[in-house]
């Protein structure tokens, strides 16, 4: 049957027109192995519709799946690259060229600000593919910027971390960026504006261990991983067995840590709600703010 594969079939899809079909068209959820087509995967807002796995999602698709149409996002200060001038097998800042490259972002943050269901607010997004998400003196100012914004604005702010932690490369840098961000959230909270914190999978290392276990509110997807350490260096260090599920985020919850865990199709809905309760004023309020009546 050769000459049916090397003469008649390259002949039949000459006159017929060949159509190079995309690569993209179909993806495979890593927890059910189920194809999804890409548009059903889009629609379900990159939710598995046969098992509702949480699949990973970029800093761009969480601010749009957010903020309402005609968001801003805004120019970020820039960082020091390589301040420690690192290497190992590859230089840092090589490493952080092919990231910037890849992402077309600067670093591995995302900051706008905008409106959820008509309520003003400011949303900064981690970018995992982006080194990890890992934090660095780049992401440490866009929390900084995105705090003064919101102070600026009057705005609640919500950050939507996945992030494996400090930025190695940067070493004490990095390490500095823990307090900047703390300080960052007290400055919201001082101005008496809402801070909610969304963890995405994963949400680890020094960004668990600073500004997002400091939110008024926190939420996260289903089945995200949270924690601080890795659950094996826990277990040698404990030298227990953890239980099942530790540090996913049904267990968060169950224990206190969280306050909820929500489905991303209800997530805008869910912080549109928080903020709108959060904004408004309570009636004592209302009345301690308005004007004195003239004495009959």
């Amino acid at each position: 049957m050769n000459w049916i594969s090397e003469w008649a079939l390259p002949k039949i899809q000459t006159w017929l027109g060949r159509t190079e079909v995309p690569d993209n068209l179909w993806h495979q959820c890593p927890a059910c192995n189920q194809m999804i087509f890409h548009k059903d995967l889009e629609r379900s807002l990159h939710v598995c519709p046969h098992c509702g796995h949480h699949m990973r999602i970029s800093a761009a698709q969480r601010i749009a799946y957010t903020l309402d149409e005609g968001f801003q996002r805004i120019e970020l200060p820039k960082a020091p690259t390589d301040p420690l001038r690192f290497r190992d097998q590859r230089r840092y800042a090589d490493r952080l060229k092919e990231a910037q490259a890849k992402s077309g972002m600067d670093d591995a943050v995302v900051v706008a600000h905008g409106a959820i269901e008509g309520h003003r607010a400011v949303a900064a997004a981690f970018e995992f593919g982006f080194m990890g998400g890992s934090m660095g003196a780049g992401v440490g100012e866009a929390l900084v910027t995105a705090a003064k914004l919101a102070v600026l604005q009057d705005a609640p702010l919500v950050v939507f971390t996945a992030s494996g932690g400090a930025r190695m490369q940067e070493g004490a840098v990095s390490l500095m960026q823990m307090p900047r961000t703390v300080i960052a959230t007290q400055m919201v909270k001082e101005a008496g504006l809402p801070f909610i914190v969304v963890m995405g999978d994963p949400t680890t290392g020094g960004v668990t261990a600073s500004f997002a276990m400091l939110g008024d509110i926190h939420i996260a997807e289903p089945n995200a991983l949270i924690g601080f350490a890795g659950a094996r260096v826990i277990e040698q260090t404990v030298r227990e067995k953890l239980p099942e599920g530790f540090q996913r985020a049904e267990y968060l919850l169950a224990h206190g840590i969280l306050d909820m865990v929500t489905h991303r199709g209800e997530m805008r809905a869910t912080l549109a709600r928080l903020v709108s309760l959060l904004r408004e004023k309570r009636p004592a309020e209302v009345a301690v703010a308005a004007p004195e009546a003239p004495a009959a």
